[in-house]
């Protein structure tokens, strides 16, 4: 970590950098206490444990502080978060260059490619973490690092062999397969570029090397592709691997000849069905009839298009009606996280090159432009009964270069948007849970017996919850994972709580990061709006109040009002007239917290330069020390807010 100098701030202890190096992995996210303490110490924690620990977090803030971060670092209910810009972080950066490296290679532009990985790969000085004590969560944050590593170095050596640029690789790849003398991927590669090099016999070298250390090692012959390759040196025939460059794929070697290729079963990509999916009865079966449709006569592609607020459960809805209904498409089952909820939807073009490949169109066969891959998309889908689960679209012109022309397939759309500009299609606008249920569900993640146990305590962490499945979900896990936790002591203590979004957190499962990314969406005007709505007294209201109290414009303040609708802060009551507008239970929890983070930020702004006064004053000014110059300081700053 640089301070705003370029100086590495970084402590020289290693516990504080074991701390450091977690928050930063996890930043903009609670890190809990007793994960922290588990990192430290793993099974084995002194007494002490928790004074330490809030030493080490002392000493960090204070050097934040120090370098110009301060309030980068904040204590929250159970652990801390430090707020970090994706941008100050070299991982975001490289995680960001290899995905657009991997699009464009998906896209057929290999140089830009090869130059985009390369800078990648630029960014590592050593081994993830590698000035850094791990404990177990740090131990798999360096395992998934260095397995994203590999796979972009993998990706940049194929395609500079498809680039013809062996000569130049034969000393990279020499060092690897000696740093790594049973990476089989890197063996194949060597061999590649010294046989086009015209270096046969260094390249049989190389395989009995590696054929060497793995019957030493492991007992095992090398893949059937580093075979093929050997025999076709043996035997002086030109190997697929030597007579042409790789396929686009970087993570596979040169396939066989595709004459004697078998035909590829069809593709069958569903994402695992819930095991505990809950309620929506009525709603599955008429979605599973405009989906199916058995003998209907139809001329166009059936569209589902489920959406609604973050974390409602569409994925899931969406994944368990794909599985109700596969059996019904012996063409193949397509799924695509488009990323739309985040701040890099997917492209259409680099989809497209996906869904080609699953249906088994070979790579070199595949056009370049996305309308050209769309009409293949079409092409290769005509006469086969195909199910595309297009998950978390971004807008309508991100899916219909997606869509198939056959009527007798279908498509499952997810979105936080309703997709209006798509025609014919089937939309539903997917509520929570009901109460009922809400029980139902956190019955099957705790047991129908804990449930017997206090059934008036279940329902209301129910109705805590406003029946958001990720906030029952956090709440089931914290109860399972605890035994002897009541559920009735928990519900207590949801109620209680002023930070109630962090009662719902647990592990993976947070309420608050569901929101994150669709208030980062928002221009900062209309996030300040949102702010202020959330501070009204008031259950429900028309754009005309909000504009009479807020002394704005009619005509501006409806159409910010809807356009937090749409992003699924605000809900519309029910009722004849005007619209009236409400706030989810939750969703009026998160917008409460980010006003009352800027009321604080507004508050600390202000603090610092009245210390600095304060400090500066001569002696006789008659202040005692901390009061501040301007009695109205308080009212002051909340009107700021």
């Amino acid at each position: 970590m640089l301070s705003r100098t370029g100086d590495n701030i970084v402590p020289s202890a290693l516990k504080p950098r074991q701390v450091i190096a977690l928050l930063v992995l996890r930043r903009n996210s609670v890190v809990r206490t007793s994960e922290l303490i588990d990192e430290l110490w793993e099974e084995n924690p002194p007494v002490s444990a928790m004074t330490t620990l809030q030493t080490y977090i002392y000493k960090l803030r204070k050097l934040l502080l120090e370098n110009d971060f301060g309030g980068a670092l904040r204590t929250r209910a159970g652990g801390y978060c430090l707020t970090l810009p994706d941008s100050a972080v070299d991982l975001h950066r490289f995680e960001q260059l290899a995905d657009q490296g991997r699009a464009a290679l998906d896209g057929g532009d290999r140089e830009r490619a090869s130059a985009l990985l390369g800078e990648a790969l630029s960014l590592w000085r050593g081994p993830a973490l590698a000035d850094v004590t791990t404990g177990s969560l740090l131990s798999a944050y360096v395992t998934r690092l260095e397995e994203i590593r590999f796979r972009t170095l993998e990706m940049r050596i194929q395609t500079d062999l498809h680039l013809e640029r062996h000569n130049e690789l034969v000393s990279e790849l020499k060092s690897l397969v000696v740093t790594h003398p049973l990476h089989e991927q890197f063996h194949l590669s060597l061999m590649t570029a010294l046989v086009r090099s015209g270096r046969r016999h260094d390249a049989l070298a190389v395989y009995r090397r590696l054929r060497e250390n793995m019957i030493d090692e492991l007992g095992l012959e090398p893949g059937q592709e580093l075979q093929r390759l050997h025999q076709s040196l043996l035997s002086s025939a030109p190997s697929p691997q030597a007579r042409a460059a790789p396929p686009s794929s970087p993570s596979a070697p040169p396939p066989p000849d595709r004459q004697k290729a078998p035909r590829p079963a069809p593709p069958a990509q569903l994402p695992p069905d819930i095991a505990d999916f809950t309620g929506r009865k009525a709603l599955l079966a008429a979605l599973v009839q405009v989906v199916s449709e058995p003998g209907t006569v139809r001329t166009a592609t059936p569209i589902v298009v489920i959406s609604g607020m973050p974390g409602v459960g569409k994925s899931a809805l969406a994944t368990h009606l794909a599985h109700q209904v596969r059996q019904r498409f012996p063409g193949g089952q397509l799924h695509v996280d488009l990323r739309g909820s985040t701040r890099a939807p997917r492209d259409p073009a680099p989809v497209l090159s996906h869904l080609l490949r699953a249906l088994g169109v070979p790579g070199d066969e595949i056009a370049d432009g996305a309308e050209e891959r769309a009409n293949q998309l079409r092409s290769a889908t005509a006469g086969r009964r195909v199910l595309v689960v297009l998950d978390d679209a971004a807008s309508e012109g991100q899916v219909r270069p997606l869509l198939p022309s056959n009527p007798h397939c279908s498509v499952i759309i997810t979105s936080r948007h309703r997709l209006y500009g798509l025609a014919g299609v089937s939309s539903t606008l997917l509520d929570p849970l009901t109460r009922g249920e809400g029980v139902e569900f956190l019955g099957r993640i705790i047991g129908p017996e804990r449930v017997r146990e206090d059934p008036s305590a279940i329902e209301r962490l129910a109705d805590a919850s406003d029946g958001h499945p990720v906030a029952l979900r956090g709440l089931g896990s914290r109860l399972a994972s605890l035994s002897t936790y009541s559920a009735g002591a928990l519900a207590d203590e949801v109620s209680r709580s002023d930070q109630v979004l962090e009662e719902f957190a647990f592990g993976d499962h947070d309420v608050r990061a569901c929101f994150d990314s669709s208030y980062h969406r928002l221009d900062a005007a209309q996030q300040g709006f949102l702010r202020l709505l959330s501070a009204l007294p008031v259950p429900d209201f028309t754009a005309a109040a909000v504009a009479e109290l807020l002394g704005r414009d009619e005509t501006v303040t409806r159409r910010l009002l809807e356009h937090c609708h749409e992003h699924h802060f605000l809900r519309i009551v029910p009722g004849p007239g005007r619209p009236r507008y409400t706030f989810p239970r939750l969703a009026r929890a998160y917008v409460r917290e980010r006003l009352l983070e800027t009321l604080r930020t507004y508050a600390e702004a202000d603090r610092v330069p009245r210390q600095r006064q304060l400090l500066s004053e001569p002696a006789g000014t008659g202040r005692s020390p901390g009061t501040s110059p301007n009695s109205g300081g308080v009212a002051e700053t909340g009107n700021r807010g």
